[in-house]
């Protein structure tokens, strides 16, 4: 990016960090600084490259040499890398296709996978499937592409009973007290060892669920239906993957 004849970087970079950080829409900014559309739509894009031009440089698959855990929930966990899930995030699609992404709360939403490191730092995210998909589909699918996510030999990372245990991801105990507001609601006191481990196992894997929060915390485009079309919300040229990258930059 560089400074044109009429606008700064920086102005560029504000006008992008009004969009995703205060869902601002763009006639917003029209009226307020005197641009028009069309100019404000192209400083947005740029940014939008630009910023995902270096995602890939820091939203990537750990060395696992690098892993020390220094949190005491991870030491029940040894080897593990982190955590993964899904989370929703509402899109706006043409009326013809909004039935294949009205997940089971009746919400128009895309199914977004998140793998984060003990740290909640992002280490691979999958945006643009449908939200009624099943979390284990999104994952098959990330381990099938090109660039694929991959976990390496003797490392795992923490799932919830949506997956299916196996190598590199463990899961909890079913039919066993797991999440944790089962466990603030009776009392933090399991009876079994399998409810111990759930207990443990569901203390650690909380990671992605925090690091999900405060990323739409953040950037409230995350968390409205947003106006953007699909194409520039879930593929190549998505803000939810910029996003993630500077969530990283924040928690570095």
């Amino acid at each position: 990016m560089q400074d044109t004849l009429n606008v700064s970087v920086e102005e560029k970079m504000a006008i992008f960090l009004l969009i995703v950080g205060h869902a601002v829409k763009i006639r917003l900014i029209q009226s307020t600084y005197g641009w028009s559309l069309e100019p404000i739509s192209q400083h947005f894009n740029e940014v939008l490259q630009g910023i995902l031009s270096l995602s890939h440089e820091f939203i990537k698959l750990p060395n696992p040499a690098d892993v020390q855990p220094e949190d005491p929930k991870w030491r029940w966990f040894e080897d593990c890398l982190g955590a993964l899930d899904g989370t929703h995030v509402d899109v706006y699609v043409p009326l013809r296709d909004q039935g294949r992404y009205r997940n089971r709360k009746q919400q128009i939403t895309t199914n977004v996978l998140g793998v984060c490191d003990q740290q909640m730092k992002f280490l691979y995210v999958l945006a643009g499937w449908e939200g009624p998909a099943l979390d284990s589909r999104v994952l098959r699918d990330a381990m099938s592409r090109e660039d694929a996510f991959s976990v390496p030999n003797g490392k795992y990372y923490l799932v919830d009973a949506g997956y299916t245990n196996g190598p590199g991801f463990l899961a909890p105990y079913r039919s066993t007290r797991y999440h944790l507001k089962e466990w603030a609601s009776q009392g933090n006191n399991p009876c079994t060892a399998k409810e111990l481990y759930n207990l443990r196992h569901a203390t650690a894997r909380n990671v992605i669920e925090r690091t999900f929060a405060l990323l739409k915390m953040r950037w409230a485009i995350l968390r409205t239906n947003s106006y953007f079309d699909l194409k520039n919300q879930v593929r190549n040229d998505n803000f939810i993957e910029s996003n993630s990258y500077l969530h990283h930059q924040v928690i570095i």
